[in-house]
């Protein structure tokens, strides 16, 4: 993104929250450290999740989906106002396929997504975007 992003105090707080999840990151086998902080309305503070990596691949869980469980293990039903994410690379890294559609049990079509690195949100979009057809059972209000 050209020029400098105008952020909201929310979203520059959880952006620090997520760079510091990322910190704790448990990626001893791709080495890819990702760190997501989801804002959820109602709650003042960020939820926080890093990517927990395991020698058997399969019980890998990614940034998003650990700040996911941690929101509704915490706070019960949520209604998320944004997340971010954040990674090493230059380029914006968006969330994988499984944890767009975890997400869609919560997230409103319209919902941004803030993708970053260590040193700034690059990109903006809005997860209808990201994942324009989820499953769903039931309409997210």
């Amino acid at each position: 993104m050209n020029g400098i992003m105008k952020l909201t105090k929310d979203v520059q707080s959880a952006f620090k929250a997520a760079l510091k999840a990322r910190q704790r990151s448990h990626s001893p086998y791709s080495k890819f450290k990702v760190g997501a902080a989801l804002k959820i309305k109602g709650v003042a503070e960020p939820v926080t999740g890093c990517n927990v990596e395991n020698a058997s691949f399969g019980a890998t869980i990614c940034a998003e989906r650990a700040a996911i469980g941690r929101a509704v293990s915490e706070h019960g039903r949520i209604k998320p106002e944004f997340l971010i994410v954040v990674t090493g690379e230059k380029k914006p890294t968006v969330p994988c396929g499984l944890c767009l559609q975890a997400l869609a049990e919560f997230a409103g079509d319209d919902m941004p997504v803030y993708l970053g690195n260590e040193k700034a949100i690059t990109k903006i979009m809005r997860f209808k975007d990201l994942l324009p057809n989820p499953f769903r059972s039931f309409k997210v209000k």
